[in-house]
C-alpha cells in the first residue's frame, strides 16, 4: 500500500482521485495546487489539499508516488518531467471499469477512466489521459501528452502526434494521422490526415485554424 500525491485539484483532479482509490492500492492520497482558495480543504472529504506545487521537493520523502492532473497537455509532461527528476515514482492510473488490453503499451503518467477502452497493440505515451469512455482501437500510436476526451473514438492504426487533443465525441477513422499540437473539436469526424498546429472541426472535419503552440 502506497501514497500517492496528486498535483491539481480541479475536476480532472477530482476524477484522478477517485481513479487511484477505486484501485485499493493507496492509503493516502493528497493534494498540490497553486490556487491558494483551496489549500486545506478537503477533495472527496478523504484527500487533503497540503500545499502549492512548489512544495512538491519537501514532500519526496513521505509519498512514494506523485501524478498530474492537470488538463493542460504541455503543463502536465513539464510537470511529470520535474517530478521524476526529484525522485518520485510516476504511476499509470487505470480504473477497474476501463478495459486495456494485455498487449498495449501504456507509458508512465496516463490515467485511463472508467468506461475506457484501449484495445491491441495500441500505445499511449507520457502523460495520457483517456478519459470517461474514450476508445483507442488496435494498432493506435499516441505520442506524449495526448488527451482524448470523454467518448471521443479512435479507429485502427491512428496515430496523434504529441500534446494533441481530440475533444469530447470526436472520431478519427482508421489509419489517420493527427499531427503534434492540433485539436479536434467536439464531434468532429476526421477522415484525413491532419498536420501540426491546426485546429479541425465538423462532419467531415476540416481545418479552420491554427493553434495555441502554447497548450
Amino acid at each position: 500500500m502506497g501514497k500517492l500525491l496528486i498535483l491539481g485539484a480541479g475536476g480532472h483532479g477530482k476524477v484522478v482521485a477517485e481513479c487511484a482509490l477505486s484501485l485499493g492500492i493507496y492509503t493516502t492520497i493528497a493534494f498540490l495546487d497553486d490556487d491558494e482558495k483551496v489549500i486545506e480543504e478537503s477533495i472527496l472529504g478523504s484527500c487533503p489539499v497540503i500545499g502549492t506545487f512548489s512544495d512538491a521537493g519537501s514532500f519526496v520523502h513521505k509519498f512514494s508516488e506523485a501524478f498530474v492532473a492537470l488538463g493542460n497537455n504541455r503543463s502536465r509532461v513539464r510537470l511529470i518531467t520535474y517530478l521524476r527528476e526529484i525522485g518520485y515514482k510516476i504511476p499509470c492510473l487505470i480504473h477497474p471499469a476501463a478495459y486495456v488490453s494485455k498487449s498495449a503499451h501504456i507509458e508512465i503518467g496516463t490515467v485511463i477512466m472508467a468506461g475506457a477502452v484501449v484495445n491491441a497493440d495500441a500505445h499511449i505515451g507520457v502523460g495520457g489521459i483517456i478519459n470517461t469512455g474514450a476508445s483507442v482501437d488496435h494498432d493506435c500510436v499516441l505520442g506524449v501528452g495526448v488527451h482524448l476526451s470523454p467518448g471521443a473514438r479512435l479507429g485502427g492504426t491512428v496515430t496523434v502526434g504529441d500534446y494533441t487533443w481530440i475533444c469530447m465525441g470526436a472520431n478519427v477513422v482508421n489509419n489517420v494521422h493527427v499531427g503534434k499540437g492540433s485539436v479536434a473539436a467536439a464531434g468532429a469526424t476526421v477522415i484525413r490526415d491532419v498536420g501540426d498546429n491546426l485546429l479541425v472541426a465538423k462532419v467531415p472535419a476540416r481545418e479552420l485554424k491554427k493553434t495555441d503552440l502554447k497548450r
